[in-house]
């Protein structure tokens, strides 16, 4: 099928149940297209019915259960290296600063582990004063505001701000840093599905951020700080194997990953709470819920929609057989939404997590040798920003609902979400 021409009517609202009268083939349309990026999940739903496995576009089995999608993404004899190829097969990855992402070990291992330090939960809770204090300001203002646009507003300040701090890029570079990542974000999507205009984009962006960051770390070895460029610089030249270009894929990949993903989540989360106006008085209640609901909310409607692997060995998989080469694109937030695993799945409920320590985890950060790194001050900056939406309590009411999306599949989000905020 060949998405990128078929045209399909967009899944209801998410106020709608069911799928209505989406047939196979208009699902698989309707997860990857623009116009489905609102509410995707009727589409997931006629997937997740069809079977484990549904052929899907770019010659990719989709895969959109949990119990499939946790298999793989746990077995090493499945590899992510080949992403490039399966959705970007135009590029020559130059325009791609993907760094560890997509790699296997032991170049996986090597790169991950001189970074990993700075991400651990220990590690970063030297941050959470500031991460508390930046939240607390930022609701205050949107208090004080009245009306605001949530993604600029509130989602944009927390996340762009502590990742910029921990690299060490200097506040007055937030914007320009900003604007180079969205190009980037955009661009992990599928070639078949950019412009002429985004493909640009992220060529433009990717070298943008090479010149940007050749420039720092030149600095910051000259006259090293307490931030993560002066220490990858100085493992550098104390002889590791890491090259000045592995060095600055590295610090571009963890400042786009590191704030365009919570952005999306806190937007998502805030929407989610607006809708469900009964979860948000459940956490007004019971701020200490904050941590739990970080899972909720990623669980219920995360950023990340989509991956891919590459089946590394012939192996048979819940009835279907897979050849060596054979590739599995992995919708992250439909096995989110499985039935099969969680009760209630399409329901909103802050409890979920805190209610029992048997409740499945969720795949919003990945599983296995991918696991997000950045999993610890994720949960740290949502759930700063949480207790404190918790203890101020404001009445927010959506001024336009559904909300305009960006058309990005892998990383999804909300363009704009008008919201009023009332003390």
């Amino acid at each position: 099928m060949d998405i990128t021409t078929t045209e399909s009517t967009a899944p209801p609202t998410e106020a709608t149940t069911g799928t209505g009268s989406l047939s196979l083939e208009d699902a698989i349309v309707a997860a990857f297209m623009p116009e489905s990026r609102h509410n995707p999940y009727p589409a997931y739903e006629v997937l997740r019915e069809t079977g484990p496995f549904v052929p899907g576009p770019f010659n990719l089995q989709i895969v959109s259960r949990y119990a499939e999608a946790d298999a793989i993404l746990q077995d090493s004899a499945w590899s992510h290296a080949q992403e490039p190829e399966f959705l970007h097969p135009e590029s020559d990855g130059s325009d791609l600063p993907a760094s560890f992402l997509w790699m296997e070990p032991p170049d996986h291992t090597r790169l991950r582990r001189l970074v990993s330090k700075a991400f651990t939960a220990r590690g970063l809770e030297t941050l959470r004063a500031r991460v508390e204090e930046v939240a607390a300001e930022i609701v205050d203002n949107a208090i004080r505001a009245g009306e605001i646009d949530v993604v600029e507003d509130l989602a944009y300040p927390l996340p762009l701000t502590m990742i910029a701090e921990m690299i060490g890029v200097p506040a007055e570079d937030h914007a320009s840093v900003r604007a180079m990542s969205a190009g980037i974000a955009r661009g992990l999507d599928p070639d078949a599905l950019l412009s002429a205009a985004e493909l640009k984009s992220r060529v433009d962006g990717a070298q943008h951020f090479r010149e940007y960051f050749e420039n720092l770390v030149a600095e910051r070895r000259a006259h090293p700080k307490d931030d993560l460029i002066s220490g990858l610089a100085q493992v550098e030249a104390e002889g590791d194997r890491l090259t000045t270009g592995e060095m600055i894929a590295t610090l571009t990949v963890l400042l786009v990953a590191g704030h365009e993903t919570t952005v999306n989540l806190l937007a998502n989360g805030v929407l989610s709470l607006t809708r469900n106006p009964d979860q948000f008085e459940v956490l007004r209640r019971n701020p200490d819920l904050a941590l739990a609901a970080v899972d909720e909310l990623m669980r219920y409607d995360g950023p990340s929609h989509a991956t891919t692997r590459m089946a590394v060995r012939d192996m048979e998989i819940s009835g279907h057989s897979f050849k060596e080469g054979d590739g599995a694109l992995i919708l992250l937030a439909s096995a989110n939404r499985d039935p099969r695993v969680y009760d209630n799945a399409d329901r909103l409920d802050l409890t979920r997590y805190a209610r029992s320590q048997s409740v499945p985890r969720h795949l919003g950060f990945g599983v296995g040798l991918h696991y997000c790194i950045g999993a610890p001050l994720v949960r740290m900056e949502m759930e700063a920003m949480l207790r404190e939406l918790a203890r101020r309590g404001p009445v927010m009411t959506l001024l336009a609902d559904p909300p305009p999306y960006r058309p990005n599949i892998v990383v999804r989000g909300i363009a704009e979400l008008p919201v009023r905020f009332e003390a």
